[in-house]
């Protein structure tokens, strides 16, 4: 597999879609067209660190294409399942503090850099089979797992140079729809609403002075959007998801059956 940190490393950007359906096809359909990343979702969906998702994990390997999760919350032992499981990354909602920060890496880190619990008998670990050895396996999951944050609440802001400083940070997701709720304006994706705008800004300026990545949305999921997006300093971009794709997917089914149900009354 093309391995996304040493995309993100070479300062490659990175496009991804959001996977709400549960769908391994989606998953699967999502690598074989070239996108770098998907960003599973587990926050708001009913998936978890359960069968389903394992098999949309498996799905992203076998497509080639980097499986990132978000997962529910912070909780230390969902972190790690998710990893074990052979995620690329965890992707961390409701981030609002550096005490939690600090807590995400101690959770998804083995030490040194963290205190994340071990068992040899995972996939990230091949089960302990042939050639398995402990010093690799943690030098390789401490190298290669992206650690990602969601910027989107004031709090976050509030206290951004603090959780930025904590090491282990790869990249921060930006989530404008809950950093607007949280600050009682209006929810703008697109980001031009001047408060979230700055917000995104600032975001992107601190973590790039850390040689930390951003992740954004874009919408609306154009090419000038994109466009726009990279030239603000986005690093990984999310054009759409799936459910979106199948809504409008049936938006045009339903616009031809109108006209031929109109050309044929």
């Amino acid at each position: 597999m093309d391995n996304l940190r040493q995309k993100l490393a070479a300062s490659r950007l990175s496009f991804g879609i959001n996977v709400y359906s549960g769908a391994p096809a989606a998953v699967e359909i999502a690598g074989l067209r070239g996108l770098d990343f998907v960003f599973i979702d587990s926050e708001h969906t009913l998936l978890g660190a359960d069968l389903p998702l394992e098999r949309m994990i498996l799905a992203a390997h076998a497509a080639r294409i980097a499986p990132l999760v978000r997962v529910p919350d912070s909780n230390p032992t969902g972190l790690r399942k998710v990893l074990e499981a052979g995620a690329s990354g965890v992707i961390v909602p409701q981030v609002h503090s550096a005490a939690q920060m600090h807590s995400i890496i101690q959770a998804t880190k083995f030490p040194p850099l963290g205190r994340r619990g071990g068992d040899s008998s995972v996939r990230t670990a091949s089960y302990g089979g042939p050639g398995f050895s402990w010093p690799d396996y943690i030098r390789r999951e401490n190298d290669e797992t992206l650690v990602i944050p969601m910027a989107e609440s004031f709090e976050f802001f509030d206290e951004i140079d603090a959780i930025l400083d904590v090491p282990g940070i790869d990249a921060v997701h930006f989530g404008p729809a809950d950093y607007a709720l949280s600050r009682g304006i209006d929810v703008d994706y697109s980001m031009r609403q001047p408060e979230v705008r700055a917000a995104m800004r600032e975001l992107i300026a601190k973590c790039h002075s850390r040689d930390i990545k951003v992740m954004l949305p874009c919408a609306p999921a154009t090419a000038e959007q994109a466009a726009e997006l990279a030239d603000e300093g986005g690093d990984m971009l999310l054009m759409g998801n799936d459910l979106m794709f199948l809504h409008q997917g049936c938006i045009d089914a339903v616009g031809v059956a109108s006209a031929i149900r109109k050309d044929r009354a």
